[in-house]
């Protein structure tokens, strides 16, 4: 049984401490940690765990296998940090840190103690998004041509007040939110991105950070993408776009408040496409899903999908984003193979 600790019961720590319990067989929640005190005496009483209201004494009291992190992003370097120093396997919420600085630290520590880390890219393990992985990976489309996403939320009364809105608690704005969902996406579907141009704008919260970003991406191999993410999509939205030589296939919905998820496959034939649509009923069983792959990760002793790796990455493209909007003109960066050699050799980047 893997002895597993939570730090962090808001929204994302709630799910996860879900798919825990719903992986009996092989999880068992020991402990569960949160600064509202009561919250985290709530979830003991509730589960017959021990709580905590601080990350550094449920370490220092507990014997853990694995340790998910659902903080704020300011708060979880540390805690990260103080897990893999404890030899637990890391679950920790995207992003992995709040710049690449962070994230490599992390990655680095995780390394070099032989410990699987996994970063909340929850998207990847929605069915629909799967299905159009496995899709393209079969050649369903050809050679690809470019892909499209808009994925954005229109906040709440007070979000300007809330720890997002804050530079140094977040790191970024939208990019670093959700954008982050994106960008992972795309490495994913079309490999190294080798060159981005972005534009990451405030448009209507009062904060310190980003409420809209677009991006214009150039994978190594080729394919474009084209990305807006915001803060002022009044009406929840996602959709994820692929386009290829044979035909087109996406993804739109994530259930709950994004809509129904289904996925729609156009196979050219002649002027008017042929399309076919497909339903997903439970999308919220990403979240289960993904879990499992992390607890498989730890006992086949391999990388996990969304692995440290990939949020590194996930962070420097964010970071090469954000230098363009600073410099209004188009960022390259490095190959990935090079990043990686550097990365685990303890290279400064």
């Amino acid at each position: 049984m893997i002895r597993v600790g939570v730090v962090g019961l808001g929204l994302m720590g709630q799910k996860r401490v879900a798919s825990i319990l719903q992986d009996s067989s092989n999880c068992e929640l020991v402990a569960v940690c949160d600064i509202q005190r009561q919250r985290a005496e709530d979830f003991s009483r509730r589960y017959g765990i021990r709580g905590y209201d601080a990350w550094e004494e449920m370490l220092s009291q507990e014997n853990l296998d694995a340790l998910v992190v659902s903080t704020f992003n300011a708060a979880a370097p540390a805690i990260c940090l103080g897990g893999l120093e404890k030899k637990a396997h890391l679950f920790c919420e995207k992003p992995l840190g709040r710049n690449s600085k962070e994230a490599a630290t992390i990655y680095r520590l995780a390394r070099k103690n032989g410990l699987v880390l996994k970063v909340g890219f929850t998207l990847r393990f929605h069915p629909a998004i799967e299905t159009a992985w496995k899709s393209v990976q079969a050649g369903e489309l050809g050679r690809l041509l470019f892909c499209r996403c808009i994925y954005g939320h229109g906040g709440r009364p007070g979000y300007e007040k809330e720890w997002r809105a804050s530079r140094e608690l977040a790191g970024g704005g939208e990019l670093l939110d959700q954008g982050v969902h994106v960008i992972d996406l795309l490495r994913w579907f079309i490999g190294d991105i080798a060159e981005v141009y972005g534009l990451s704008e405030t448009l209507y919260w009062k904060m310190e950070v980003e409420d809209n970003a677009f991006a214009l991406l150039r994978s190594a191999s080729g394919p474009l993408a084209l990305v807006h993410t915001s803060w002022t999509q009044w009406k929840n939205k996602f959709i994820f776009e692929l386009y290829g030589e044979n035909g087109y296939i996406y993804v739109e919905g994530l259930g709950g408040s994004y809509g129904p998820e289904k996925l729609v496959r156009g196979q050219k034939k002649g002027s008017i496409p042929e399309e076919k649509r497909t339903y997903f009923r439970r999308p919220e069983q990403a979240f289960s899903r993904e879990w499992k792959e992390f607890v498989a990760a730890i006992k086949e002793k391999r990388q996990p999908l969304g692995s440290g790796w990939d949020g590194f990455m996930a962070n420097l493209v964010v970071e090469a984003l954000y230098h363009s909007t600073q410099e209004r003109k188009p960022v390259a960066l490095p190959a990935e193979k090079q990043l990686w050699l550097a990365l685990n050799h303890d290279i400064d980047i």
